[in-house]
């Protein structure tokens, strides 16, 4: 492996930024100064000044392989996440069969460590009927489990009461849940129904998948995780309705390394989505199917009370739920067109545009971003700039900006909901295990990424 030294980099780690020098070496962080005498043969990147940052972990990706592939592969979508940015990625077990037995997930795995550009983890997904594969499930090599307590893409709900108390009970991994109500989600299609027939308009998706559905399946789940000592991660919450679920041991103007240490003893942790803080209800008139997805993206007011709630560390992370489609399936009329967007090659992007308002520092971005997923997750080695840690590293010109076109777009979907929008920040150079593997446009692919392991 190549051995470099990153020069005049304005290092975003921990809750501070110092200007500084990095040194890579065997995959790992061997230096960081102020200033590195060079080595022989040695590489030198003059960072001019731009950010430096850990790599994204994201903790909730749809890469749709196997069974999917006419919609993404794990390699095109890690692709496209290294040139966001993203590392690493935990990814869904509902894919095609889903990953629901040891067999079928170690097929996922075995997929990825000779496609997969960056790190990667994959949930094992828990069914009505598959508890004893479940808890053979290995938690130094698995992020965790993911249970369904709301059907989307896919036929994984898990409603079985009995199913649910046993693996909240046992269970010493995490749990991450996509919480809404079934039942209410069912009764509100039928009012819809009556009043649209079969052709319901796109517009009605977050009145059926309404706030309701979504508190109610978010407190049947933090219920369960308080009842039995669970350590529990609520993905993608959608709503202020959901945030009195949550608690935060700190406040809003505490340390990174205060709000890291409350949260490494944090029980019951909460996830917010790129598009629930960018999308709101009113632009299904312009942008239709192309921004629906479970739960939905709904009234302002809501993303307003998100933003707010992720600053007060009531959210402790930020992610995507990447899940893409093909262009053909999102133009379906009404609520036909499947649920899910592709986002990962452009969140840091859309953070970095609220950056760029005042609205959020870059050591939040870097906080909820890389080090909260690491944190909540135990992951060995990687969210943090320290030396010995993996160099998954990340270069970025802040001040740089670029639309989003059919061209620059790296899903195997080929489309994207931001298409023609200007994107603040461009990242120039991302480290994985010590190789870079994009720099400034170009891959360098001679070298995947590796499984994660962890703590717990």
């Amino acid at each position: 492996m190549h051995t470099y030294l990153i020069k005049n980099a304005r290092i975003v780690n921990e809750g501070t930024q110092f200007y500084g020098e990095v040194l890579i070496k065997n995959g790992r962080i061997e230096k960081i100064a102020s200033q590195i005498d060079v080595l022989e043969n040695c590489i030198e990147i003059d960072a001019n000044g731009k950010m430096l940052m850990p790599g994204i972990i994201d903790d909730q990706v749809h890469f749709r392989e196997p069974g999917l592939t006419h919609k993404a592969t794990i390699y095109s979508e890690a692709k496209a996440g290294i040139a966001g940015g993203v590392t690493t990625f935990m990814e869904m077990p509902n894919t095609n069969p889903p990953a629901t037995t040891q067999d079928l997930l170690q097929q996922k795995y075995d997929i990825a460590a000779t496609t997969s550009l960056a790190n990667y983890s994959f949930y094992m997904g828990v069914s009505n009927d598959n508890y004893e594969e479940v808890m053979r499930t290995n938690g130094a090599e698995v992020c965790g489990l993911k249970i369904f307590m709301g059907s989307s893409t896919g036929n994984m709900l898990v409603d079985n009461e009995e199913t649910l108390n046993r693996v909240f009970a046992n269970t010493p991994l995490v749990i991450s849940t996509h919480c809404e109500s079934e039942q209410i989600i069912r009764t509100n299609t039928e009012k819809a129904k009556a009043i649209y027939g079969e052709q319901i308009p796109i517009q009605q998706h977050p009145i059926i998948r309404n706030e309701e559905a979504c508190l109610a399946s978010s407190s049947i789940a933090v219920a369960l995780a308080k009842k039995y000592g669970t350590r529990l991660n609520v993905f993608h919450i959608s709503t202020a309705d959901e945030i009195q679920l949550f608690e935060s041991s700190v406040d809003r103007n505490a340390s990174t390394a205060e709000v890291l240490k409350a949260l490494a003893s944090k029980n019951i942790t909460s996830e917010i989505c790129v598009h629930h803080l960018h999308f709101d209800a009113s632009q299904y008139d312009t942008l239709g199917a192309l921004i629906k997805c479970n739960p939905a993206i709904k009234a302002a007011h809501h993303k307003k009370a998100l933003f707010e709630a992720m600053l007060d560390n009531k959210l402790d992370l930020i992610a995507t739920d990447h899940a893409p489609h093909t262009w053909e399936e999102k133009q379906l009329p009404g609520l036909a067109a499947p649920s899910g967007l592709p986002l990962l090659q452009h969140s840091l992007n859309m953070m970095l545009g609220f950056y760029k308002e005042g609205r959020i520092s870059l050591e939040k971005i870097v906080e909820k971003m890389c080090h909260a997923p690491a944190t909540i997750f135990r992951v060995k080695d990687r969210g943090f700039i320290r030396e010995g840690y993996a160099a998954d590293l990340v270069l970025v010109n802040l001040e740089a900006t670029y639309q989003v076109t059919k061209e620059n777009i790296l899903y195997k979907c080929g489309w994207s909901p931001l298409e023609g929008n200007t994107l603040q920040g461009k990242i120039t150079h991302t480290f994985v295990n010590g190789h870079l593997v994009f720099e400034n446009g170009k891959f360098d692919e001679c070298m995947n990424g590796m499984r994660l392991t962890f703590n717990q």
